[in-house]
């Protein structure tokens, strides 16, 4: 699986550009030497977008990360915060402004910078602190979809799931919304829309709202996109919380991949020297960038775990022949033809040697008999054994205190797949969790409900065996190696999301009428006129594009189900994935969890 969409025909690049010509344009209005002060959660998606060279090219001299108490010695002429609308970030710009000695000289020129959106809350309150006046520039920066990849774009938007779900706001749908019409702006108006939930259908209004109030966006941009596909993430809230198989997901379970880096135990990756006895152990731990640039990842991510290992002895045998190669060499020309070779060689042989040591914790991790047990009671539910009564694996895991979100994550997995649980047995669990984890995660708990994701059953009906049967969600005779089905990903579980994807392009979601019907929220459509002329006529062979939106965050099992589909020969449609948040199910679960802090007196 080459570089999945550089090589289709959407390429994300213009987006990166616009994103980088607007941060220019900003930088250049503050004139003269500058300092950057950081809202933390900012500098990983922005480093997807410019790299430091591109401020330095504009006068940035300094960073800083966004602390209370003064900002650091810098002789620059302006200091720009970089933040995200968020009150408590205020408290401490407010902090820094007034801490600032007035009676220095030259002065410093303050300068603020919303992502993505200005906020009128804010700026009351840095105008009641008394320090609006402070700023001269006060811009925001619509860093709406950021370029993950050659087919992935995200929102970072930590937390999309919780506004929709459990606090009615729509602010992260407003700015899905200004995003796709972004998009269109650079890529040309979709012409079909197709969307299933509650979310979905806001968004899809939104932007149809905002192509009316501004006509001028209509644009003479020939389609690259066929079909928009807006998806609420509890359409499908089985599929994150059960544990990705493939090669991607599976780093991301155990470590967390952050802004496509990874933080990784560093005694793997230390260069083994003879007769050290490995004294002089790294203790800082390895950070890699994982994307499709590299060439050998690019292969790997989207594969079952269990199909990696080959892959791995195949290209180690093709690296060291290539490596032999050099004792053949005899004519001037064979040698020079050699060394350049040289350095892709030698980073294909560095880049194996990574993803052997990934693959080898990973491994550790996935023989484990907890790994083994957890796995299997998943696949139970999933495949709806067992699912209306308590589980005693997790009855045994409580016990034994294993991690909580371990514990919340399999109790919410039950639920999803019983339709919610009996009144009995979910009493008997909250008692147990409250009783063994303390008395604070009852917040936790009323969130999970709300969400839909722990509940007791209202319809007195279980509608999970349906819905499974008519998508073909658990699937016996899963083929790991060479796969023929999406439910390769969860190495029998089909996920439920894809599943509709893969159902619209072929034959339609007439097909389904029923089961959509049993899912939440509603499934809609929506064509935008075409400017004449503007009509595509399909080549014969050419694949329609299709962009999948995810409203609340997706997993890469589900990213590498999609990527798996628009591999598919006779597949004839290309995916791109956009969504609010990258999320797996244990980032997902801590999003949704409150402590119930005691009341100081």
């Amino acid at each position: 699986m080459a570089a999945h969409l550089s090589s289709g025909r959407v390429n994300l690049t213009a987006l990166r550009e616009a994103g980088r010509r607007e941060l220019r344009e900003f930088l250049d209005k503050c004139a003269g030497s500058k300092a950057i002060v950081w809202d933390e959660y900012l500098t990983g998606p922005f480093g997807l977008i410019a790299q430091y060279s591109l401020l330095k090219e504009h006068e940035v001299e300094k960073m800083f990360t966004l602390k209370p108490g003064r900002l650091p010695q810098a002789d620059v002429k302006n200091i720009i915060f970089f933040v995200r609308p968020r009150l408590e970030l205020m408290d401490i710009i407010t902090d820094n402004v007034l801490r600032e000695d007035r009676g220095r000289s030259p002065q410093r020129d303050f300068h603020i910078l919303f992502v993505p959106r200005r906020s009128l809350l804010c700026e009351q309150w840095l105008k009641e602190q008394g320090v609006l006046g402070s700023f001269i520039h006060r811009e925001q920066y619509s860093l709406d979809l950021i370029p993950f990849d050659g087919d992935l774009l995200s929102m970072e938007s930590e937390s999309a799931f919780k506004e929709c779900y459990l606090e009615s706001d729509q602010t992260s749908l407003y700015h899905a919304a200004k995003g796709l019409m972004t998009l269109q702006a650079l890529y040309g108006t979709i012409p079909q829309i197709f969307g299933k939930g509650d979310c979905a259908r806001h968004v899809a209004n939104m932007m149809i709202r905002m192509k009316r109030e501004f006509p001028g966006s209509q644009n003479s941009i020939f389609p690259v996109f066929d079909t928009l596909l807006l998806l609420d993430r509890n359409v499908d809230l089985l599929t994150p919380l059960a544990t990705q198989l493939t090669y991607e997901g599976l780093i991301d379970e155990i470590y967390g991949i952050q802004n496509t880096y990874v933080k990784l135990p560093p005694e793997k990756f230390a260069p083994k020297k003879q007769g050290e006895g490995g004294k002089d152990l790294p203790t800082e731990p390895k950070k890699l960038q994982l994307n499709s640039a590299e060439e050998l990842y690019a292969e790997i991510r989207d594969k079952n775990f269990n199909a990696v290992g080959s892959v791995l002895s195949k290209k180690a045998k093709i690296i060291s022949a290539a490596f032999e190669e050099r004792h053949h060499a005899k004519t001037v020309g064979e040698i020079k033809q050699f060394v350049s070779q040289l350095p892709h060689m030698q980073a294909a042989r560095s880049s194996l040697a990574n993803h052997t040591s990934i693959a080898e914790l990973i491994k550790d991790i996935t023989t484990s008999e907890d790994f083994f047990d957890n796995l299997t009671v998943e696949q139970e539910f999933m495949s709806g054994i067992d699912t209306d009564k308590v589980n005693n694996y997790i009855e045994d895991c409580i016990a034994q205190k294993h991690p909580l979100i371990k514990i919340l994550r399999l109790v919410c997995l039950q639920s999803v797949c019983n339709s919610g649980l009996k009144q009995k047995v979910l009493d008997h669990y909250k008692r147990e969790i409250l009783q063994t984890y303390g008395y604070e995660h009852i917040l936790t708990l009323n969130n999970l409900e709300k969400a839909g994701l722990l509940k007791p059953q209202t319809s007195g009906r279980n509608n999970y065996p349906t819905i499974r049967k008519t998508l073909r969600l658990w699937m016996d005779d899963v083929n790991e190696q060479n796969p023929n089905d999406i439910s390769y990903v969860y190495s029998g579980y089909a996920p439920l999301s894809v599943r509709l994807a893969q159902l619209l392009a072929r034959p339609g979601w007439r097909s389904i009428e029923e089961v959509l019907k049993m899912l939440p929220g509603p499934h809609f459509e929506e064509r935008q006129q075409l400017p004449t002329g503007l009509q595509k006529k399909r080549q014969h062979g050419e694949n329609r594009v299709t962009l999948v939106f995810f409203l609340g965050g997706v997993t890469y099992a589900e990213i590498a189900a999609l990527r798996f589909l628009s591999q598919m020969e006779d597949g004839g449609t290309e995916y791109v994935i956009a969504t609010t948040k990258l999320i797996n199910g244990t980032s997902w679960i801590k999003s949704l969890m409150d402590k119930l802090e005691p009341v100081p007196f």
